[in-house]
């Protein structure tokens, strides 16, 4: 079945993206980035802005708590097969023009990826490592907030996510 992702939440402001890969079946169907209760993302990222009560607000404010602190969010690919949730069962991605799109967020200072099938999959598309600074944007891989990646607890988690905040200050 072929999965559509969620529209971007993202402003001039912006200045640290995460991107996903695709949103799961609990993301989808609640029309909400990061919908499953258990996956970290609403914990981690709440961490790192310094607001740990805000997994417990509505999704509608939510959103636009990360715009004030300068965070959006959006996902790699734009529409793929794929039965279930998980990343591994991608097939036939549509992938974004990610470039143009971080082109048009002129305070843009990162791109985080989280998880490692955005990562691949959005380094690819931005051309790269960025190893000499040829982008005018870090590149920045996060451990996947997902339950799905348990080798990391979500503490270990933490301590990587929290490199986020270096851009936000």
């Amino acid at each position: 079945m072929r999965k559509s992702a969620l529209p971007p939440c993202v402003d001039v402001h912006t200045r640290v993206l995460v991107l996903g890969s695709l949103p799961g079946e609990r993301s989808l169907a609640a029309q909400e980035y990061y919908a499953h209760p258990s996956n970290a993302f609403w914990w981690l990222i709440g961490e790192v802005l310094g607001e740990s009560g805000l997994p417990q607000q509505p999704y509608e404010e939510r959103l636009p708590r990360l715009l004030e602190h300068g965070l959006g969010l959006w996902d790699v690919i734009e529409s793929a097969s794929r039965k279930g949730s998980l990343d591994t069962a991608i097939r036939d991605a549509e992938h974004r023009d990610l470039t143009l799109f971080a082109r048009s967020l002129p305070n843009l200072r990162v791109i985080a990826f989280n998880g490692k099938s955005a990562a691949e999959r959005g380094r690819r598309q931005l051309g790269g490592s960025n190893p000499a600074g040829e982008l005018p944007w870090a590149l920045l891989d996060l451990p996947s907030s997902s339950a799905a990646h348990a080798s990391l607890s979500r503490v270990d988690k933490l301590s990587i996510w929290k490199r986020l905040q270096a851009y936000l200050a």
